[in-house]
C-alpha cells in the first residue's frame, strides 16, 4: 500500500524541470515541422503531447510502486526483454533499413529503448546480491558480462549501433562502481582496447562510412556526411540569441534531416542560439547532478546501483546526441532525452526518472 508520508518527500522541483524540458521539446518539434507540406509532420507536436501524457502515466506508476519490487523480478524482466528482442529480429517492423519495432495496433514500440533499463535492473540485482569476500575478480563478472553481451548482440542485429554502445557503456559503469580488483579492471580495459579494432569487421557498410566521414564530412557531402554538415551549419548559424522560434532556415527549408528526432538540438541551437542551448544544458545538468545526489544518499545497495544506471544512461544519451550534432561523434540515431520526438524513448525516460524520484522518496522511510 502507498504510504501517504511519501508525498512530503516528493521532489517537485525535479519534476518541474522534467516538464519544462519536455514542454520545450513540444515547441521545438512544432517549430521544426510547421512549414512542411505534409499534415502528418505538422501535427507531430500534438502526438508528442500525447506521448508526454503517457510518459506521465508511466512516471506515476514508477513513483507509486516500491522500486524494490524490481529487485525481486529483475531476472524475469531481463529474460522477457531478451524474448522480445528475439521476436523483433524475426517479426519486427522494418523502417529505414532497420528492424527495431513491434507494431501494437497503430503504435510502434522500440524494444531496445526498454532493454537498457532491463539491463540496469538486472545488473543492479546482481551486484546487490553478489558480494565476494574480497574485491570482484574476473570470475565474478562473467555472468553480468554475458547478460550485457546477449542484449548487445541482439540490438546490434537490428541494427542499432547507438543503443548497443550504451549497453556496453552501462556494463563498465557498473564494474567501476563496485569494489573491483585493480588488476581485474586493468585486464578488462586492456582486453577491450585489444579487441575493439575487431568490431570494425562486424559493422555494416553504412556504419563504416559514417565513421570514415566523422572527422571529414566533406568526403561524402551528399551522403554520409550530409547530416553532420547541415547540423553544424544550423548550430553555428544560431549565434548568441538565435534566429527566433519558427524562423530557423535550416529546418524551415528542410536542409536539416531528422530535425524532430536525432537533430532536435540543432533546431534548438539555430532558433534560440547560445542562450537557449545554455538554458537546456543547465536543466540537464540539474537532472544529472540531482540524480547522482540521490544515488549517493541512498542507503540500500540495489537503489544505489539502480539510480547510478539511470543517470549513466541519460548522461550518455545527452553527451552523445549533442556530440553527434556538432560532429564529435558519428551519427547513430540516439534521441535527446525528453526533447526528441518518439514515444518509446519518452515513456522509458519518464519511467526511469520516476524511479529516481521513488528512490529519493523512500529513503527516509527505509533507512
Amino acid at each position: 500500500m502507498f504510504d501517504r508520508r511519501l508525498f512530503s518527500n516528493f521532489n517537485w522541483w525535479y519534476f518541474a524541470v522534467i516538464l519544462v524540458i519536455a514542454g520545450f521539446g513540444v515547441v521545438l518539434i512544432h517549430s521544426a515541422n510547421h512549414a512542411r507540406p505534409e499534415a502528418f509532420f505538422r501535427n507531430l507536436y500534438i502526438k508528442q503531447i500525447y506521448w508526454i501524457l503517457a510518459g506521465l502515466g508511466a512516471m506515476l506508476v514508477a513513483v507509486l510502486m516500491d522500486y524494490r519490487l524490481l529487485n525481486r523480478y529483475a531476472y524475469l524482466i531481463y529474460f522477457l526483454t531478451v524474448g522480445l528482442l528475439v521476436y523483433v529480429l524475426f517479426f519486427g517492423t522494418v523502417a529505414s533499413g532497420a528492424r527495431r519495432w513491434i507494431l501494437i495496433g497503430s503504435f510502434s514500440v522500440q524494444i531496445s529503448e526498454f532493454a537498457k533499463y532491463a539491463l540496469i535492473i538486472a545488473l543492479a540485482k546482481y551486484f546487490d546480491t553478489t558480494r565476494p569476500n574480497t574485491k570482484y575478480e574476473v570470475r565474478d563478472l562473467v555472468l553480468p558480462a554475458l547478460m550485457t553481451l546477449v542484449l548487445g548482440v541482439l540490438i546490434m542485429k537490428q541494427p542499432d549501433l547507438g543503443t548497443a554502445i550504451i549497453i556496453i557503456f552501462l556494463f563498465f559503469v557498473f564494474i567501476i562502481s563496485v569494489e573491483i580488483n585493480p588488476k581485474t579492471l586493468f585486464r578488462l580495459v586492456g582486453s577491450c582496447v585489444v579487441l575493439a579494432p575487431m568490431a570494425w569487421f562486424f559493422l555494416k557498410d553504412y556504419q563504416k562510412t559514417r565513421l570514415r566521414t566523422l572527422f571529414n564530412p566533406e568526403l561524402d557531402p551528399l551522403g554520409a556526411g550530409y547530416h553532420t554538415i547541415q547540423s553544424k551549419i544550423a548550430v553555428g548559424s544560431g549565434g548568441f540569441w538565435g534566429k527566433g522560434l519558427f524562423a530557423g532556415t535550416q529546418s524551415r527549408l528542410n536542409f536539416l534531416p531528422e530535425k524532430h528526432t536525432d537533430f532536435i538540438f540543432s533546431v534548438l541551437a539555430e532558433e534560440t542560439g547560445f542562450v537557449g542551448v545554455s538554458v537546456l544544458l543547465i536543466l540537464y545538468l540539474f537532472l544529472i547532478l540531482k540524480g547522482l545526489n540521490i544515488a549517493f544518499k541512498t542507503t540500500d545497495r540495489f537503489g544505489i546501483f539502480l539510480a547510478l544506471g539511470i543517470i549513466a544512461s541519460m548522461s550518455f544519451y545527452i553527451i552523445f546526441n549533442i556530440g553527434m550534432t556538432i560532429g564529435l561523434f558519428p551519427v547513430t540515431g540516439l534521441p535527446l532525452p525528453l526533447l526528441s520526438y518518439g514515444g518509446s524513448s519518452l515513456i522509458t525516460h519518464f519511467f526511469a526518472l520516476g524511479l529516481l524520484l521513488n528512490i529519493e522518496m523512500r529513503r527516509t522511510l527505509h533507512p
